[in-house]
């Protein structure tokens, strides 16, 4: 019998730490051997994970990790680094950091190590072949995977203009004057338009698929009253028909397997608690809208780390992540 990985999870406490547990517990590949939590150690998992209750036995650990042939941080930006100077890193072979800290696509080094840029529709072979892998952004990933067929047809030639909204969950587990529910219930608000960090990653991405100049991206996040999901609308100008189109995003996204072109319009629900990432194609004389939605902790977090932990391993992609929507 095939013996399975061991996975260890620091920053096990957050919202995509918790949701890596539920995954790797599941995993018919992996056995999960260490959840790491300072401010949570000697507690059980279950205890903070309620759904989780019957599943582990696991209680959460502030002592170093042991050897794992998977590491995943998914600790708050700006931890990452310092916490792997305390440990000893050549004990796993794999390191996936679900931050932003290492996400210069293959610039950023710890000990040696390359961080690659691990969006697996835009670089399986690099992916494969890393000891570290940088997870993309949330919002990252929607527009990215809304974009990149246009990139490669050499497309996003004038400006992208996308509004995109976020569920509570994007902004983490502490608490802030706009995570409260009784903010958060039945409102709408911007944050960091045309600044936030995602863009830089979403613009490298594109400026590997198309030659030539790329329009800027116009790019303004919202804050939704839902709990989990993203919805982005992005819009564009493009010198293309439908079935150009339409065949674009079909052959681009052919060889992957959780990311679906849909002739009708798509929704939040549709994707919840899964790895999809669905997107539609409307089109108005010149001007064309890409709707793109996926789960923020899923495809756009915990769900991505582990199809890239597939793919390193050389185990099947979808292993552990043909999950059940929330339909309704």
């Amino acid at each position: 019998m095939k013996s399975k990985l061991t996975a260890a999870v620091a920053g096990a406490r957050g919202l995509a730490g918790g949701e890596l547990l539920r995954l790797l517990l599941r995993h018919p590949d992996v056995d999960l051997v260490w959840a790491g939590s300072r401010s949570h150690a000697g507690r059980p998992v279950s205890s903070v994970f309620h759904d989780l209750l019957g599943d582990t036995s696991l209680r959460f650990s502030d002592a170093a990790p042991p050897a794992a042939d998977v590491l995943f941080l998914a600790m708050p930006h700006g931890a990452a680094r310092s916490w792997l100077d305390t440990i000893d890193t050549a004990r796993f072979p794999l390191l996936v950091d679900l931050s932003a800290d290492f996400r210069a696509d293959g610039a950023d080094t710890y000990a040696g190590r390359a961080f690659v840029y691990g969006l697996p529709e835009a670089g399986r072979d690099t992916i494969r072949s890393a000891t570290a892998i940088a997870n993309p952004g949330c919002f990252a990933t929607a527009l990215q995977l809304a974009l990149l067929p246009l990139a490669q047809a050499g497309l996003l030639r004038g400006d992208v203009h996308v509004s995109a909204t976020t569920g509570s969950t994007g902004a983490g587990a502490g608490n802030s004057d706009t995570t409260h529910f009784t903010w958060r219930h039945a409102n709408l608000s911007a944050y960091s338009a045309f600044t936030h960090r995602h863009v830089a990653e979403v613009r490298a991405t594109l400026a590997r698929f198309q030659s030539g100049r790329l329009g800027d991206i116009l790019f303004v996040p919202h804050r939704g009253g839902f709990t989990r999901g993203i919805h982005a609308a992005c819009t564009l100008r493009v010198d293309a028909g439908q079935e150009l189109l339409e065949t674009a995003y079909h052959d681009f996204y052919a060889s992957s397997p959780f990311v679906f072109l849909s002739g009708d319009t798509v929704d939040v629900k549709q994707v919840a608690n899964t790895n999809k990432c669905l997107l539609h194609l409307t089109r108005e004389n010149d001007v064309l809208l890409v709707t793109s939605v996926l789960d923020n902790l899923v495809k756009g977090a915990a769900g991505q780390a582990v199809q890239n932990m597939n793919l390193n391993r050389g185990l099947d992609e979808t292993a552990g992540l043909l999950l059940k929507p929330s339909a309704y």
